[in-house]
């Protein structure tokens, strides 16, 4: 065992016995998150302009902060694009993560000095929680692949900005930057496939122990290793035995990505964003995520069915209950305050407070009043393709057709195969069949002749990497969005194919 494996351990017991405090309380590790930021904002332009100084209950910041996303808050966002000073968060961001918005273009994240820590932490507890559970750290001796933006960084007004994987890789430990694949002059190649290619060339007869990136994107990377080898991963890197992923549900990707590898090996899922690390799997026999509450960041939870009222309700940690979809509202010490950062979670357990990422508040169908969910369709297909064993799936959207004719209107499946059903009609039925069972309103359309069954409509291989490419939006943390409202991604799909 290597050294860095080997001191990995009292490291990780540590870490654990430090989360255990906030883990064992954790409404009052949330309400000194609270009073910190909040206190230490008082003095901003945005704790000026809401009277901070008069905030002493969540009850009084609920009147004075309403929820707003990044649209709501551009006024102060601009200024801090513009170097002002103390607008959001005392002094100026040490970053800005740079993201894309849907409506409002390029979106700028702000990352400050206090708030940095929470993102790189998060990251490096949770190999550590799994080190602690499972007294596995030899991967740690081995070389380590990241599958991310572009580290290079542009300026704003004199703050450095960039992707948020691009900067968190700045913030490598020193111990782990011999260890980190690809080099420097790889990782800022802008062309995904050309970077993929050379990342092959970088990596190929390297000893790789972890491998982390976005299910999809990582897809990519072992179809060219095994194009390239006629070799299953697990033959091309041996002692392979750690995934780490994030920004997707893993379980649509699971199947091919381990029959890609030719084993199945142990993961992670993470839960970063732009707006913070919120959350991390501590468990291998469990997949739900232990959420964050000691790292800057104060939560709110608002029951998705009253999202999009008025005043609608906004629950604090002790607040919450299993088995609800809430939309997730933070406020932080780099400066975001109320602020709807568009994922849904669910909670599956309050001792401790653990997690799953359920969807996206603006990714539904709803143009019949069914208001289908991506946890919902994500189950339906998961379902399906259990029941299909010769069925591997590359990806897949859904997106609704309007009809002007009573009763024709359906959803339309898009979906891109690596190894399609024998029988697609079947297959369609059993889909069909299994939202039925998880979305009511869904079911009452059907058996009503409202809609039609669902449309199952076969891609052709490459149709989600050429419409992603068209877009500017291969590889990174790019997503594909998993449903849709309307039919802008579909008829591109279409397109393209």
């Amino acid at each position: 065992m290597g050294v860095k494996a080997l001191l990995s351990k009292p490291l990780a017991a540590y870490v654990h016995k430090k989360h255990l405090r906030w883990m064992e309380n954790p409404v009052e590790a949330q309400q000194a998150v609270f009073r910190k930021i909040i206190d230490k904002a008082q003095n901003t332009l945005f704790g000026r302009d809401h009277k901070f100084s008069g905030i002493k209950t969540h009850a009084d910041f609920v009147k004075a902060v309403p929820v707003r996303d990044y649209e709501g808050l551009n006024q102060y966002f601009n200024k801090v694009k513009e170097g002002e000073r103390d607008v959001l968060w005392p002094g100026t961001p040490l970053y800005l993560a740079k993201t894309s918005g849907t409506t409002s273009g390029t979106k700028y994240i702000p990352i400050s000095k206090d708030s940095i820590s929470n993102h790189i932490d998060g990251a490096r507890d949770a190999l550590l929680a799994y080190v602690y559970e499972t007294g596995k750290s030899a991967f740690l001796d081995g070389k380590m692949i990241f599958l991310s933006g572009s580290p290079e960084l542009d300026e704003v007004a004199g703050v450095k900005t960039g992707r948020l994987s691009g900067i968190a890789n700045h913030h490598v430990p020193g111990y782990l930057r011999t260890n980190q694949l690809p080099s420097y002059q790889t990782n800022i190649i802008e062309d995904w496939e050309s970077k993929l290619d050379e990342i092959i060339e970088e990596t190929i007869d390297q000893d790789m122990t972890l491998i982390s990136g976005i299910p999809p994107w990582v897809q990519m990377y072992f179809d060219k290793l095994i194009r390239q080898t006629g070799k299953k991963v697990k033959d091309i890197f041996p002692n392979f035995s750690l995934f780490v992923y994030g920004g997707v549900n893993f379980d649509p990707y699971r199947k091919k990505l381990f029959e890609s590898i030719g084993k199945e090996v142990d993961s992670i899922e993470l839960f970063p964003a732009s707006e913070g690390f919120f959350a991390y799997q501590n468990e291998q026999n469990d997949p739900s995520l232990l959420l964050l509450l000691d790292t800057g960041i104060f939560y709110e939870f608002i029951p998705v069915s009253e999202y999009f009222n008025d005043n609608p309700t906004r629950l604090t940690i002790g607040e919450v209950e299993v088995g609800v979809n809430y939309a997730l509202v933070v406020s932080s010490n780099a400066g975001l305050w109320a602020y709807s950062i568009g994922d849904t979670v669910k909670f599956t357990s309050v001792k401790p407070y653990k997690l799953v990422v359920s969807g996206r508040i603006k990714h539904y169908i709803s143009a019949f009043g069914e208001h289908v969910i991506g946890e919902e369709v994500e189950k339906a297909m998961n379902a399906t393709v259990g029941l299909f064993p010769e069925v591997e799936l590359t990806e897949f959207t859904v997106a609704p057709y309007v009809s002007q004719d009573h009763g024709a209107s359906y959803h339309e499946w898009l979906v891109e195969f690596a190894k399609p059903p024998l029988n697609a009609s079947a297959f369609s039925e059993e889909l069909d069949k299994q939202l039925c069972k998880l979305n009511t309103y869904y079911n009452d359309l059907i058996t009503g002749n409202i809609l039609q069954k669902l449309k199952l409509t076969q891609l052709a291989r490459g149709s989600f990497r050429n419409y992603m490419k068209s877009q500017g939006k291969l590889g990174g943390q790019n997503k594909v969005p998993r449903l849709s409202n309307d039919r802008k991604l579909a008829d591109g799909l279409l397109e393209a194919k």
